[in-house]
């Protein structure tokens, strides 16, 4: 700062070198959180792997893969699934005492605190995700692994005292290089960063996400994590002819979609309705999931080698509509009765099933001009899409997985149709649509934190001019000649809000000794100190109002401030300008 008053000629150059500096610390660390966030993938899917294989026996499982199986014993399924179940609702219990709150998660921490996770909350959810996956359940690891990722990331980045929208990125670069590692796709982990859980695009940011992804997915290479490649045969190429096939299974599936999102839903519903200890729920969505997967193991776990069967052709279409059944019921008892998990991997298993099944059910109409394997990869690109609502994370997800380009415009076409069918239909992706019931107004993971700390107690003005709601005009206008004060708040004996008169109003009547309550206005338009500006905004709008009072509360109705719609918009633009230097990646935006 010294240098600057100075020699100013000198703060461009040293600004730029201050820029640049920040810009590198900032990705050293992102490699930093890739590494811890690759290593998290490693421990979690090994120790995963090792419950599948002691609990399932070694000799029944594929190195502790289960959803690729064609049979289990079904007595250890159902005593696994049930005494699992037992084990998860007694953890719950334990760690309710210890854990009360709610734990955040990566997109909602980015959304609404900034970055701010807690590293001992989300080992919590981990474990829960290890346990639940560990015994069978019907959902995925991407929720154990982004969790404590993500919180690591923020832990870093709050150790060394980031800038808020720096702590951001690192929480969503943990999370992509965690998903990244998990599918040996770097680039989808970085839209997934993008898209989920930062909730936008910026070259600011672009460094330090690309370089925790790579880091993740080369630490997860390092200890020998390295998931197969999906084989799949050759689909062929997208024509004109095929172009609506696409069409069609892609608005299908992310029909299909809506459905299942809507079913755990109603799911978690009937089992809170259930009588009985609430541990003991999952043990009763274990038994049930137990009993599906004694029909077909594939329904347990993610499903990650059931999806290689299906793109293997090992799946006669009946076959496929009959597990998608059975898949989708696992998945919603699964997380319904209280087992942790998510539903990105799942997705891709389920999307497979009603690719393969829609485009049967066009060839059987004589419609279809696309080959099976076409047909499984945009139901899996659309069912993605429309649960997770990340397009180009999972376009870029399949260009990885299967390396097969030919029927990349195929997939994205699926990709865009899914994410428009679901915003028009539903509104939500499972995560978002997740925090609408728990009644969040979050979208995505773009900052609206600021718009909730931005209250109306940080913009009013304390001083208020009152006076007694029954003295006489003349007296009034005594004392508040013009200049005096724009605004006069007017007080019944109890010192309870009751009006509020304009000065200028106030002198363009003619003396009188009739109390000055005649002139009031805004009897009942009142702002509280915790209302957001967002909300304060609407209030001025629907009184039709330049200022109004701010009170304690709406019962005691005590006068604590003033406000007037131009500071409030005023303050309202310059936040809104400053979210959007940000994400511009303007110099000097979070400065």
């Amino acid at each position: 700062m010294r240098s600057f008053l100075r020699y100013p000629a000198l703060a461009p150059v040293t600004l730029r070198a201050m820029v640049r500096a920040d810009e590198i610390w900032l990705a050293v660390l992102a490699a930093v959180v890739g590494a811890v966030s690759g290593f998290c993938v490693v421990l979690i899917t090994t120790v995963t792997l090792s419950l599948h294989s002691v609990l399932f026996g070694r000799g029944n499982t594929m190195n502790g893969h289960l959803s690729g199986l064609t049979w289990l014993p079904p007595w250890r399924v159902l005593l696994v699934l049930t005494l699992g179940g037992i084990a998860l609702g007694l953890f719950g219990v334990v760690f309710s005492k210890i854990m009360p709150r709610r734990p955040v998660d990566p997109i909602e921490a980015n959304a609404l605190h900034g970055g701010r996770m807690s590293v001992r909350d989300s080992l919590i959810v981990a474990l829960q995700t290890v346990i639940s996956n560990g015994v069978g359940g019907s959902i995925g690891l991407e929720a154990g692994f982004t969790q404590i990722a993500a919180a690591l990331g923020s832990r870093i980045g709050q150790a060394f005292r980031v800038r808020r929208e720096d702590l951001r990125v690192l929480v969503g670069a943990a999370a992509g290089a965690a998903i990244g590692a998990a599918f040996n796709a770097p680039v989808a982990g970085a839209f997934y960063a993008f898209e989920l859980v930062i909730g936008s695009y910026s070259l600011v940011s672009l460094s330090p996400v690309a370089i925790a992804a790579l880091a993740g997915v080369g630490v997860a290479h390092l200890f020998g994590h390295m998931p197969a490649a999906v084989m799949i045969a050759d689909p062929g190429v997208l024509t004109w002819n095929g172009s609506f096939s696409v069409v069609i299974i892609s608005v299908l599936s992310a029909l299909t979609a809506i459905g299942v999102m809507y079913c755990v839903t109603q799911t978690e519903t009937l089992f809170r309705l259930l009588p009985g200890p609430v541990w003991l729920k999952p043990a009763v969505g274990g038994c049930l999931v137990g009993g599906l997967a004694i029909l077909h193991p594939s329904v347990l776990s993610a499903g990650h080698d059931a999806m290689r069967v299906v793109f293997a052709g090992w799946i006669t279409p009946w076959m496929a509509l009959g597990l998608l059944l059975l898949k989708a019921l696992a998945s919603c008892i699964s997380i319904g009765s209280g087992f942790r998990g998510g539903l990105f991997f799942a997705s891709l298993y389920l999307g497979t099933l009603a690719g393969t099944v829609y485009g049967a059910l066009l060839e059987w109409l004589g419609l279809a001009s696309v080959s099976p394997t076409a047909c499984a990869l945009i139901g899996m690109s659309a069912m993605a899409v429309a649960i997770i609502g990340s397009p180009m994370t999972m376009v870029c997800l399949l260009l990885e997985l299967t390396g097969s380009i030919s029927m990349s415009g195929a997939t994205f076409v699926a990709a865009v149709l899914s994410l428009l069918t679901v915003r028009r239909l539903f509104g939500y992706s499972f995560a978002t649509w997740r925090f609408h019931l728990r009644g969040e107004s979050i979208r995505s993971a773009v900052d609206i934190g600021w718009m909730r700390s931005l209250n109306v107690r940080r913009m009013m003005r304390g001083q208020v001019r009152t006076i007694p709601f029954d003295t006489p005009l003349n007296r009034v206008q005594a004392l508040f000649p013009l200049g005096s004060a724009q605004r006069i708040v007017l007080l019944d004996r109890d010192g309870r809000y009751v009006g509020m008169v304009n000065v200028a109003e106030l002198q363009a009547v003619p003396p009188a000794a009739t109390p000055v309550m005649a002139l009031a206005h805004f009897e009942n338009a009142m702002l509280t100190p915790l209302l957001t500006v967002r909300e304060a905004v609407e209030l001025f709008e629907r009184a039709e109002a330049d200022a109004l009072v701010v009170v304690e509360d709406f019962q005691s109705r005590q006068v604590v401030g003033i406000l007037t719609e131009q500071h409030a918009l005023r303050r309202y633009a310059e936040e809104l300008e400053r979210s959007r230097r940000t994400l511009a990646g303007e110099e000097g935006a979070s400065a």
